[in-house]
């Protein structure tokens, strides 16, 4: 499987996201924001954490404007695997690779800790090594992490299945507690919480492993 990670000015978790990835045996390159194409042959593109362009303007604004981003958008738009975390999530709500936008924390305070998280669904091949209803212990750090979306989004998202995981007690104010929605094609997901941060056993925590050990066996066997 041959996977890109995007790095931005900014961007603190696109090491984490590599190490992840090639622990599962992918071949991963870093890809710098203003390169203006992917590499030829990839499966699958992270979009990591951090703080892009420091937040200015608004969260993930600047960065979906890089001239990757468009490549990115293509990328998806033909059918490839994409993930955004934390910033990389609000990444993909800017390009408009998902709905909705993420706020401020509704306790307007950056938040650091290890939460619980809902498997919402397991028809995805990021989430396919879970089943619905299990409940994982994965890292936030984030200042604007509260999903927000219109009552008409939010509804659709429910009915399509297309949220991947909630919030067991909402540290953010999040709407409906959503952690991570796919898109409609369930190709794309993007989430505020860091599987990445807890796939090693020196992190203290492998319970974010099955995430990217679905995405590498549904290449082994395609």
């Amino acid at each position: 499987m041959k996977a890109a990670v995007i790095v931005f000015p900014g961007s603190n978790c696109d090491r984490d996201l590599k190490v992840a990835l090639e622990a599962q045996g992918m071949d991963v390159t870093m890809v710098w924001h203003k390169d203006t194409t992917l590499p030829d042959g990839l499966d699958f593109v992270g979009i990591p954490g951090g703080f892009s362009f420091g937040d200015y303007l608004r969260c993930g604004a600047i960065a979906a404007q890089s001239p990757i981003c468009r490549s990115v958008v293509d990328f998806a738009n033909k059918g490839g695997y994409v993930f955004g975390v934390c910033n990389g999530f609000q990444i993909l709500t800017e390009t408009g690779l998902l709905p909705g936008a993420l706020l401020r924390n509704a306790g307007l305070k950056y938040i650091c800790k290890t939460v619980g998280l809902k498997v919402e669904t397991a028809d995805s091949a990021f989430t396919s090594e879970w089943a619905k209803g299990d409940v994982i212990n994965v890292p936030i750090a984030h200042h604007d992490g509260n999903y927000n979306a219109d009552a008409d989004t939010l509804a659709r998202l429910k009915a399509e299945d297309r949220i991947a995981f909630t919030y067991t007690d909402n540290p953010n104010g999040a709407a409906d507690d959503i952690a991570g929605i796919l898109s409609e094609n369930r190709r794309v997901l993007g989430m505020m919480p860091h599987p990445e941060r807890a796939s090693d056993e020196g992190h203290g925590s492998v319970e974010g492993a099955p995430m990217f050990k679905g995405l590498a066996g549904l290449f082994e066997t395609a």
